[in-house]
């Protein structure tokens, strides 16, 4: 079945955001799905792409993966200049009554906390109405739903509603994050590299010395992005979207795909490195259960590939240890920075687009 997966730039400076198009099928029976539009600028320019070189206006599956703007505002231009199939929202708002008493102050009414909710997900609740308004249909992204031929992996609605929306940011009563807990190799190293911190923000990483945290703390916000798989049988593809998730949420989804049986989880070859590859977002351990263990050397030839979005000028994005910990695993890297990039299978060449230059191994990288 041929494919295509393309990231188009968002943002500017260290501001990033996702803006990803999605078309698989054969000609004349296409389906299209839309994972997050970034910024206003960016939706419009998903719009454009969508009509330029898919020739539609007709998008089968819109996913929003979690609210915060810089993934779901660009959408709202795709919403109302596009037509949509199905719009795929978290609405943690519909759970106001349910979650009330997860809170300690009484003053909050389940009216209250649901208005809380929509105001301070502005953007995400936005896009609900303006589907209410197209009469598009809306479901939620959790765990088990069929998104077209992408399985949805990751969160569950147990564990959204009970847990992480009580712990969202956005909440009424912030949580505060968990600590930070290292890996032994961190651990033995953390005298040098603490020195090295105070010395400058550059330390040295070799090809056999990993410096990922084992359980580092990203926001509950994060964690609640939609995780989807899909299996490109012809080519033997496995893909992986995974929005801002972090570590918690990447072990929930690959349990569910063992649990489930959802065709082989070493068949994954194409991955979104969460979160524009913050160090926050992945560990040593998920990375090896994601995309295998870490080769002993550099491959002649990288049989997977990694796209991260990454503004032009961002000096943060991807982080530098993020992208060895991918090469190490046979994932060639590629970042958008301010050009879209594009992974596909079986679909016709484009005019005027060339082959991407990957990122390199850094023999430094940030201090944590």
């Amino acid at each position: 079945m041929p494919f295509e997966i393309d990231f188009l730039p968002v943002g500017n400076g260290d501001r990033c955001g996702d803006a990803i198009a999605v078309r698989y099928g054969q000609p004349g029976a296409y389906t299209i799905m839309i994972y997050d539009g970034g910024t206003l600028e960016s939706g419009e320019q998903l719009v454009n792409h969508v009509h330029k070189y898919y020739e539609t206006d007709f998008v089968d599956h819109v996913v929003s993966s979690h609210p915060d703007a810089d993934h779901a505002c660009g959408l709202s231009v795709v919403l109302e200049e596009l037509e949509i199939g199905t719009l795929w929202l978290h609405s943690p708002w519909h759970y106001s009554q349910i979650i009330i008493d997860y809170f300690r102050d009484g003053r909050i009414t389940s009216q209250s906390l649901k208005e809380k909710l929509q105001k301070k997900m502005a953007a995400a609740y936005e896009l609900e109405q303006i589907a209410i308004e197209r009469e598009i249909a809306i479901q939620e992204p959790f765990q088990g739903k069929m998104i077209g031929d992408f399985h949805v992996l990751s969160p569950s609605q147990e564990w959204y509603v009970h847990t992480l929306i009580a712990e969202f940011e956005k909440s009424p009563e912030q949580k505060p994050a968990a600590a930070a807990i290292s890996s032994p190799l961190y651990t033995l190293l953390q005298p040098m590299i603490e020195a090295a911190l105070k010395a400058g923000r550059w330390i040295d990483e070799r090809w056999d010395l990993e410096l990922l945290r084992e359980n580092p703390p990203t926001s509950a916000e994060n964690e609640s992005s939609a995780i989807l798989y899909a299996y490109m049988e012809d080519h033997k593809q496995g893909i992986l979207l995974t929005g801002d998730s972090g570590v918690q949420a990447l072990n929930g989804a690959m349990d569910y795909l063992d649990l489930h049986r959802v065709n082989a989880p070493d068949l994954i070859k194409f991955i979104q490195i969460p979160h524009h590859g913050s160090r926050h977002n992945v560990s040593t351990s998920v990375l090896d259960r994601i995309l295998g263990k870490r080769l002993t050397a550099k491959p002649n030839k990288y049989e997977k590939v990694a796209f991260v979005s990454a503004s032009k000028a961002s000096t943060t994005h991807p982080r530098k240890m993020v992208v060895n910990a991918f090469l190490r695993r046979g994932a060639q890297v590629i970042a958008t920075q301010g050009s879209a990039k594009r992974h596909w299978r079986g679909m016709p060449a484009r005019e005027g687009w060339t082959t991407a230059t990957p990122l390199d191994f850094s023999d430094k990288v940030e201090a944590w």
